[in-house]
Parts: C-alpha cells; structure tokens; sequence
C-alpha cells in the first residue's frame, strides 16, 4: 500500500524551505535564502523587496509540489511574520501562490514541532535531549525524550543579532561581547522559565547555523545531508569555528567552505548564539540534526 504523500513549507526570518515526504521517506527538499525578516527588529515589518523574495521562492515550491499527488500542504510563517505589524500582506501573496495560508504559529508549537522533528529517529532511552533551533529571528528550546515536556521561544536570532550588534567589519570584540551577554540573558531566562533544561543528557542543534559550523568543520565543498544528519560537533570544534567566521572580515569570510554565501552576513550572530548555548549548559559535544521543524511539519499530517 502506497503511503499519502505530504508537503511542508517553512517561512522562517532567512530561509524558506520545503520538503515532501510520507513520514518516512523524503521526496523533494530545498533551501532558498528569502531573508524575510530583513529588517524587522527595528522597523517591525515585513520590506516588500522580502516578500518578493519569498514569492519567488514560493512560485518554484509550488512547480515541485505539482509534480506529486499531495494528500496534504502545511505552510508555517514563524518569528519575522509574529514580530511584523504587516504579515497579512505576505499572508495573502503566500496563499495566492501556494493555495494554503501560512500558520503563524506560536514560538511554543515551533519548539514542540522541532522537537517532534528532530527526536523522531533518537532514542528515547538516550534522553532527554534539549533541542534547540537558532533561527533567523528567534531560538527555540525543547526538553524531553520521548515528546517534549517543556518548551520555550527567545528573542535571539542570527539575523536578529547581526543587524542589532554587529555593524563593523570585522566584528569589534565589543560587539561580539554584546552578542554573548545578551545570548547569556536570554538562556538565563531558559532556565528560569523552564528548568527542568539543566538535566538534559544530550544538546541536539538545528538550523542554519549548527548546519554551517558541522559544514565548515568537516570542510563541506558542496551541501551533503548525509555527512552533516547526526554528526557530532564536539565543543572545540565548536569554538573554534566560532573564532575563525567572528573575527574574519566579510570579503575573507566567505571563502570558508561550508559557508553557504546566503549566510556569510548573518552566521556571526548566529555562531555567538551557539557558542553561548554550548558553554552556558557546559556540553561536551551537540548532535546535529537536520531533521526539523519541516519534519514535525509532515509527521503531524500523516498522525
């Protein structure tokens, strides 16, 4: 018996991404830097030049989705879309082109459906896992084993960081201090709202910026799924990825294999972000996981 097949759609702050699948394999899956968020944490809405970013990146979507007999279509619009004052705008574009409307949902229910995503493979015998997401506009924290029993949204982002304390280039160090001690806040308020984080036995990382780190780690000339699902990055790894993409100028930056360019302008943010993570909760190592939010997003249409 042939398997309902299903597509999910994540408009997140930098990236748009899709995938297809049944639950248990995957068909189609795709990345395109949209940058939607551009801009958002000091204006508080959605640029026009964003949302044509997305269309466009929609309209290729919607050529792949209708190459399958699709049971199913969840689209979800995450932190840049909450923070704007003008989502319904981009609300509209998205369900003219995709014939859904976006879901802006909660930071709670983007935590829970990372977690969902990202545990299904692990074994719960292994947990519990804190599972974080480093977005573009906000960070996702997600505890448990077997389903998340705790779960919280921050304002700290990769793109959110980068516009609001980086602006010379290269970074000053007192830009990047500014980065890690307000990453440092906000995981302060993680563990206020959500103790139970601190007995976590394994730190599982999504996202864009934990993708690029295990990337640049392993010297990734071209993206590869494969090599970057479930590899350890070890703390030193880590930190040392850290100092070389913080401290090198943007035009130097860029040449970093693993490095994917749509990201060399917010992976300084990002990258402080995970740093602060892994010394603040004095991990040895972060699994990376590149099954996500799109993940949850199919598992929750086939249940």
């Amino acid at each position: 018996m042939t398997r309902p097949i299903y597509a999910a759609i994540d408009c997140g702050t930098n990236s748009t991404r899709i995938l297809i699948g049944d639950g248990v394999e995957r068909f189609h899956a795709d990345m395109i830097i949209t940058g939607l968020g551009q801009g958002v944490d000091e204006t508080r809405a959605l640029a026009a030049e964003a949302i044509e970013r997305v269309r466009v990146a929609l309209t290729t979507y919607r050529a792949v989705m209708d190459g399958y007999d699709l049971a199913g279509i969840r689209m979800t619009a995450t932190s840049a879309a909450r923070d704007a004052t003008n989502s319904d705008d981009f609300f509209d574009m998205a369900e003219s082109v995709v014939g859904v409307r976006p879901e802006l949902i909660s930071g709670h229910e983007e935590a829970e459906l990372s977690f969902i995503g990202a545990t299904a493979e692990l074994d719960p015998a292994d947990g519990p896992f804190l599972v974080f997401d480093i977005g573009g506009g906000s960070t996702e924290f997600a505890i448990g084993s077997s389903r998340m029993e705790g779960g919280i949204s921050t304002d700290m982002g990769s793109v959110r960081f980068s516009e609001k304390y980086i602006e010379t280039d290269p970074p000053l160090p007192e830009e990047l201090l500014a980065c890690l001690s307000v990453a440092e806040t906000h995981l302060d308020d993680v563990v206020r709202e959500v103790p139970m984080v601190l007995g976590a036995r394994q730190l599982v990382g999504l996202a864009g910026t934990v993708a690029t780190t295990a990337a640049v780690e392993i010297g990734l000339l071209e993206y590869d799924r494969e090599a970057i699902h479930h590899f350890v990055l070890e703390r030193a790894a880590i930190e040392d990825v850290y100092r070389t993409l913080v401290t090198e100028a943007r035009d130097d930056r860029i040449h970093n294999p693993g490095l994917n360019p749509g990201r060399v302008d917010t992976i300084v943010g990002g990258m402080c972000i995970l740093a602060r993570i892994v010394r603040y909760f004095d991990a040895e190592n972060v699994l990376v996981s590149e099954s996500d939010i799109l993940d949850g997003l199919i598992l929750s249409q086939v249940t």
